[in-house]
């Protein structure tokens, strides 16, 4: 039965590993190193947020878990190799044996004095050793290898996700804490407001109307600050959490933006950096590799095997002449061929599902290599673009500062009513807010597009992991 008859229009091919030149949008660097390749803590200089990240790395139970599947798949490899090594045992065995009188060997043992009770006692080595002449059991063995370096980079994949997940909550955190602070002095300043509208009102100055507004205006300031410490609150548990702690307060940074951590953005790299930095394109590269030896594997089993059998010890039916020599010495050896007749359907269906599944291997390792580079574009241009709306945001925020200042002096002069110090002191608010959120989206979308390069698993010094070798 041909090979190509067995698979019909299912062939597997080879993975198309074909990227562009360079990402379509975003600044680039390229005399720097990418940042993909930097640590981690060269990056985030934060000590505060470099310490959550390290007590994930620690105490991360998700992570420990995915340790645990790297120990799995390395004692697979163990037990694939021990397939094709000769395998020696040890035996022995006690037994007791009657034939029948009237059978042709208890008339045989009758007419030589041998008793019609014989024991059986016996000791020795047996070997056996399947001889792997296609290459069956190595290609297996070797599959089993590539399904652990393929652990090991999903681990480091999961590094990557736990590293970019704290640091995006704790500038969530950071963020909050700023908007805390511009929301408290905003309700602060509201109540001398509502308390100068009032005195205004006594004096017939201002209307009940006037009071009611600020009123109304410093009850929602409240009820902001209730919704933003609860987000603190969550989030601090959130980022204790994934640190593998129970919930407790967490040192933080009084400062979101960070200039140099936003300089790295333009250290992108080239798109063909993804096969070596992205761990998850790299486990995929593994278990491609794997499901090509699993078929090659499948495709053998088509063919002979052959099978050595040895044996050597003693044997008696007397424990005083067990040892012997070389009367109780017994020994045997025999080769055997095995080719598979009847069963060929089931070798075929096997064939067909390891062929199968080479190919999901080749479109899953091209669906990564794709959704790498799309993640990698969508942040550089995410990046770029909150940079001109901050800059518009930052220009917003001090215009309005000083139309804050404006309308103090216009309301105390009798020259703007209450309604103008309301509305732009709650614009002024409302942009404050909005550019600490695009200044926290920044940070976060460097996290992002580190994150989508494949950076964040490397240590600063780092350790080799022991490869085992079929």
């Amino acid at each position: 039965m041909g090979c190509a008859k067995v698979l019909g229009d299912n062939q597997a091919r080879e993975a198309d590993a074909t990227l562009p030149a360079a990402y379509a949008e975003g600044p680039s660097d390229a005399g720097a190193t990418p940042l993909a390749q930097r640590w981690w803590g060269e990056l985030f200089a934060d000590p505060e947020l470099a310490a959550l990240i390290d007590a994930a790395l620690d105490n991360n139970q998700e992570l420990n878990i995915q340790m645990q599947e790297i120990i799995i798949a390395g004692a697979e490899v163990g037990a694939r190799k021990g397939e094709y090594l000769p395998r020696l045992d040890g035996r022995a065995g006690v037994g007791v044996e009657k034939v029948g009188a009237r059978s042709s060997q208890g008339v045989s043992d009758e007419a030589h004095g041998v008793p019609t009770v014989l024991g059986d006692l016996r000791f020795g080595l047996a070997a056996s050793w399947e001889v792997d002449v296609w290459g069956k059991l190595r290609k297996a063995a070797r599959a089993a290898n590539e399904r652990y370096l393929a652990t090991i980079d999903a681990k480091n994949f999961l590094v990557t996700q736990l590293v970019a997940e704290i640091s995006r909550s704790y500038y969530d955190l950071v963020a909050v804490d700023a908007a805390l602070e511009v929301v408290e002095r905003y309700v602060e300043i509201t109540e001398h407001a509502l308390e100068a509208v009032r005195l205004k009102k006594e004096a017939a100055r201002a209307t009940e109307l006037a009071v009611q507004r600020f009123e109304a205006e410093l009850a929602k300031a409240k009820a902001h600050l209730f919704e933003l410490q609860q987000e603190q609150v969550l989030i601090e548990n959130r980022l204790n959490f994934l640190a593998g702690r129970f919930p407790q307060p967490v040192a933080r940074s009084d400062r979101l933006r960070d200039p140099t951590t936003l300089s790295r953005a333009t250290q992108a790299g080239l798109p063909r950096d993804l096969l070596d930095n992205r761990p998850d394109v790299r486990a995929a590269t593994h278990r491609l590799e794997a499901a090509k030896l699993d078929t090659k594997s499948a495709k053998a089993a088509f063919y002979p095997s052959l099978t050595i059998d040895a044996g050597l010890g003693y044997e008696s039916f007397n424990a005083a002449h067990l040892l012997q020599t070389p009367e109780s010495l017994a020994f045997g050896v025999a080769g055997g061929l095995v080719a598979p007749l009847l069963n060929r359907k089931a070798i075929a269906s096997q064939y067909q599902q390891a062929n199968a599944l080479q190919i999901q291997a080749v479109l899953e390792f091209e669906r990564s290599l794709l959704q790498a580079f799309t993640e990698v574009a969508n942040q550089l241009a995410k990046i770029r673009l909150l940079e001109g709306r901050r800059d518009g945001l930052a220009a917003q925020v001090d215009t309005l500062e000083k139309a804050v200042e404006v309308s103090d002096i216009l309301y105390r002069s009798a020259h703007a009513d209450y309604m103008e110090v309301l509305l732009t002191r709650r614009d002024a608010v409302e942009a404050q807010l909005d550019l600490i959120e695009v200044e926290r989206d920044q940070m976060q979308a460097v996290v992002g597009l580190y994150q989508a390069l494949g950076g964040g698993w490397r240590r600063e010094a780092p350790t080799t992991t022991p490869t085992p070798n079929p």
